[in-house]
C-alpha cells in the first residue's frame, strides 16, 4: 500500500511540475512563482506522509531572502579600459585635470532702474487732468557681473598659468581662477604677448598652518610641457577646457588634422593672424580658449586658441614651443620681450603680384593701413632709422627668403633685440642691401 502511495505521489509531483511549467510559459506567468508553488505543495505532502524521502530539495524557496534580512551593498566593479588607447586617454585626463583651470571674467557694470514720468507735467504742471506716463531708465550704481570665461593650465608649482591673450584682454576687468576641486583664487595678469595670442597669469599658493603654527604652502599641480616640433598628422590628441564657459574640464578626443596652418582669428576685441598653428578635430568650443592640447603621454603640445565657425570639428592650437620662450622670459625678467623692426607689411602672393603689377611673387610689401594710426613705418623705430620706405619689398633677411610659409615676423622672432640684420630690399626696379638693428617690443 505504501509503495502505491509513493508511486502515486511522485507521478502527481511530475504532473504538477510539467503542467505548471507549460501553463506558466503559455500564459506568460513567472516560472519562479510556479516552482515556488510546487515547493509548497511538496512540503504539504511531506507533512501528511513524513516517511516519504524525496531527493529534491526546495532550493528555490530557501534562496529567497527574508523581508527583514539586510541587503548587502554590491559595489560595481572598477571599469577596465578596453584598448590601450582608451587606457591612455583615461590616465591622461585623470593626471592632467587638476592642473586645468577655469578663468572667470568679471567687471563692474552700471545697474539701471526703470521709472515712469509724465512728459506733459513739464508744460501743464502737476495738475494735469489726464494720466499719461512713459517708462524711462536711470543708473543706480554699479554691480560686479560675470562677462565671460576661458581656460588655462598651471605651468609652475607657485601658480603661473598659461592662457590666451584674448581671454584676459580687458585691462579693466577682474579675473578669478577656479580650480578643478572648486577652489577660487584671484588672478593677476603678469604679461600679454604682443604678437601671439598668449598670456600668463599668477595665482597665489594656498597657505596652510601646521600644528606648531608655522605656515605651509601647498604647491599646485602642474602640467608637463611637451615638444611640438615633430608632431604628426593623424596623431591622437586630447583637449580639456571650460566648454561654453559652463562645463568645466570638458574632455574631447581627436587627431591632428593639419600642421603649419595660418588663420585670422578674432575674440576679446582682438583680430590676429596666427601662423604655424595646429589644426585638430578634437572639439574646441567657446570657453575652451587657453586650454591644453595633449598627447597620449599627457604632455601639453598646444594651447587651444580658436575654432572655425563655418565648420564642424575644425579647431586650432598654438604649438607649445612658441609659448616656452614667453614662460622663460616672464620667470626671469618679468615680461615678454620681442625683437621689433617696425614695419607694417603684407606677404606677396601671385594674386597680389598681378593686382599691383609687382616684379616678384614673394617677399614682404611694406604698406600702410587705412588710418593714420597704421603707418607703414613706425615713427622712431629701427626700420625708420635704417631708411626703409613704404613700397619697399623685403625679399630676404640674412639670406633667408620671405615666403607665405616663412613670413618676416616668423624669421625675426628667431632673433633677439639688439641683433643686426642684413635686409635684401627691392625698391622700384633695383635691389639694395640695408642693415638694420632690431629694437624691442614688450608686453
Amino acid at each position: 500500500m505504501m509503495k502505491k502511495i509513493k508511486r502515486t505521489l511522485l507521478i502527481l509531483i511530475l504532473v504538477v511540475f510539467c503542467g505548471g511549467g507549460i501553463f506558466g510559459s503559455f500564459y506568460g506567468k513567472d516560472i519562479w512563482q510556479e516552482l515556488k508553488y510546487i515547493g509548497i505543495e511538496i512540503n504539504n505532502y511531506l507533512k501528511i506522509f513524513p516517511e516519504i524521502e524525496l531527493p529534491v530539495k526546495n532550493e528555490i524557496s530557501q534562496s529567497q531572502p527574508h523581508a527583514d534580512s539586510e541587503q548587502k551593498q554590491v559595489q560595481p566593479p572598477e571599469y577596465v579600459p578596453q584598448t590601450s588607447q582608451e587606457e591612455a586617454v583615461i590616465r591622461v585626463v585623470r593626471e592632467v585635470s587638476p592642473a586645468v583651470v577655469s578663468i572667470i571674467i568679471t567687471k563692474d557694470l552700471p545697474v539701471y532702474e526703470e521709472y515712469y514720468e509724465n512728459p506733459f507735467e513739464e508744460f501743464f504742471g502737476e495738475g494735469i487732468p489726464f494720466e499719461f506716463k512713459v517708462p524711462k531708465y536711470r543708473q543706480k550704481g554699479t554691480e560686479k557681473q560675470e562677462i565671460g570665461g576661458g581656460t588655462g593650465f598651471i605651468i609652475s608649482a607657485d601658480g603661473m598659468i598659461l592662457t590666451n591673450k584674448h581671454v584676459v584682454s580687458d585691462t579693466q576687468a577682474d579675473y578669478t581662477v577656479l580650480t578643478n576641486d572648486g577652489k577660487k583664487y584671484p588672478a593677476k595678469v603678469l604679461a600679454r604677448d604682443p604678437f601671439q595670442d598668449l598670456a600668463i597669469l599668477k595665482i597665489e599658493k594656498e597657505k596652510l598652518i601646521d600644528k606648531e603654527g608655522e605656515f605651509l604652502q601647498k604647491p599646485f599641480t602642474v602640467v608637463h610641457l611637451g615638444d611640438s616640433e615633430n608632431l604628426q598628422i593623424g596623431q591622437t590628441v586630447i583637449a580639456i577646457g571650460n566648454a561654453l564657459g559652463e562645463f568645466r574640464n570638458t574632455v574631447s578626443v581627436g587627431v591632428i588634422s593639419g600642421l603649419g596652418r595660418t588663420i585670422t582669428a578674432s575674440g576679446g576685441g582682438i583680430v590676429e593672424t596666427l601662423e604655424d598653428v595646429i589644426q585638430t578635430d578634437a572639439a574646441i568650443n567657446r570657453g575652451n580658449s587657453g586650454g591644453p592640447l595633449l598627447n597620449l603621454k599627457g604632455e601639453v603640445i598646444g594651447v587651444n586658441v580658436a575654432m572655425a565657425q563655418a565648420a564642424q570639428n575644425i579647431g586650432f592650437a598654438i604649438p607649445i614651443n612658441k609659448a616656452k620662450k614667453d614662460i622663460e622670459q616672464v620667470k626671469t625678467i618679468g615680461k615678454i620681450v620681442y625683437p621689433f623692426l617696425g614695419v607694417r607689411y603684407v606677404l606677396i602672393t601671385k594674386e597680389l603680384q598681378k593686382e599691383r603689377n609687382l616684379k616678384v611673387d614673394y617677399g614682404a610689401l611694406i604698406v600702410g593701413g587705412e588710418t593714420p594710426q597704421e603707418p607703414a613705418i613706425v615713427p622712431g623705430s629701427q626700420a625708420e632709422k635704417a631708411g626703409l620706405r613704404e613700397g619697399d619689398i623685403i625679399l630676404e633677411v640674412d639670406g633667408e627668403k620671405i615666403t607665405l610659409q616663412n613670413s618676416l615676423a616668423k624669421i625675426i622672432r628667431a632673433y633677439n633685440p639688439g641683433d643686426k640684420l642684413v635686409l635684401k630690399i627691392l625698391r622700384g626696379d633695383k635691389e639694395i642691401t640695408i642693415e638694420a638693428t632690431l629694437g624691442e617690443k614688450t608686453s
